[in-house]
């Protein structure tokens, strides 16, 4: 193989490389088509905080608990965030209890709920990075101009470069380049990567997710270290340098900058997502006298966090495998369809 082939002339130099595949779902396309086990055990491939639903934190789930309890109120998410444990229990446990709490493909679907049963309150749990952040912003443009009243957005929604630079900054992380994540950079494009490679001297490659894909990009990352640092496409067939304009404006129109909490890092400054003060009538906090949400003590022994940040993989976490499973999973890790732990204990235990 010719990825090993660079591997053992760089080794020679450096000892190990270690790359950290950024997207929960390069994470399962690497676990799945065993690229971890064929490669040079030299070179580290490590997951990052690119799982939307393993970087929500214990608050965020415990906030949307409180909230799906009220009288009258329905809380409408993705399915992959019914099942994350919160301090004090997951969403699937308040539906279990009575609240009333719907699983749907689109937040369009939601929407569509409130119009449909105007007498109740709907709000929408807005999770995910760049990616869905676009469509939540169109369905809250869609009931303002339809005069939706009782639609609210829960905004939970994290941005990827804040993060990166949190972990580049971080001499404990020692990450060699990163594979960038190819949905969101569908969106945003190249350039809010460039400081990796200006300022931190990272190689860098914005990749596919079929194994070909990935074993190219980790090639052009192994050039990257022959030659000089850069910011590769691999994934030319979806993603343009100047990203999606029109999905950018979409954002930014309904959307400003805010600091967010992100499980197993904390606060990372202009992290997140709000709704601009002109769309404020579509923020649950604001409409239901929500306080920010704040990190809380994750269940005893639970290292997700540790494990979004590439120190350690899920089997070198002690509940891995042991009382931590997709069956009664005690983080998120092992929650998503994404998740690392999901990962490893599907394809690679």
């Amino acid at each position: 193989m010719l990825v090993n082939e660079r591997v053992k002339g760089l080794c020679q130099e450096r000892g190990e490389i270690r790359l950290m595949e950024v997207c929960g779902t390069h994470t399962m396309a690497i676990s799945a088509s065993g690229i971890r086990r064929a490669v040079d055990p030299r070179l580290k491939l490590l997951s990052g905080p690119g799982c939307p639903v393993c970087v929500t934190t214990d608050a965020e789930i415990d906030t949307a608990r409180r909230l799906a309890e009220r009288p009258g109120l329905v809380v409408v998410t993705f399915g992959d965030m019914i099942r994350v444990p919160g301090s004090h229990g997951s969403l699937a446990e308040a539906k279990a209890e009575g609240a009333d709490i719907r699983v749907v493909y689109s937040p369009q679907d939601g929407l569509k709920m409130a119009m449909a049963e105007p007498e109740k309150e709907f709000v929408f749990l807005g999770v995910g990075f760049e990616t869905t952040a676009p469509t939540v912003a169109a369905t809250v443009l869609a009931a303002a101009e339809r005069g939706v009243r009782n639609f609210s957005v829960l905004t939970m929604f994290k941005l990827i470069p804040p993060a990166l630079e949190f972990i580049a900054s971080a001499k404990k992380m020692k990450i060699d380049g990163f594979i960038l994540p190819g949905h969101v950079s569908t969106v945003i494009g190249a350039k809010p990567y460039e400081f990796l490679v200006q300022r931190f001297g990272l190689p860098c490659c914005i990749t596919g997710f079929e194994p070909a894909d990935i074993l190219e990009g980790i090639l052009l990352l192994l050039e990257q270290m022959e030659r000089g640092p850069g910011l590769a496409i691999q994934y030319r067939r979806s993603v343009r340098p100047e990203g999606n304009r029109v999905a950018q404006q979409l954002m930014s129109g309904i959307f400003e900058v805010a600091d967010a909490e992100w499980r197993g890092i904390g606060r990372i400054r202009n992290s997140g997502l709000r709704l601009k003060p002109d769309w404020q009538n579509f923020d649950a906090r604001l409409r239901f006298g929500l306080r920010s949400a704040r990190s809380s003590r994750p269940a005893s022994g639970c290292r997700c966090g540790e494990v979004l940040l590439g120190l350690i993989t899920p089997s070198e976490c002690p509940l891995f495998c042991r009382v931590c499973t997709p069956e009664a999973p005690m983080g998120p890790c092992m929650v998503s369809s994404e998740g690392a732990c999901a990962a490893y204990y599907r394809y690679e235990r």
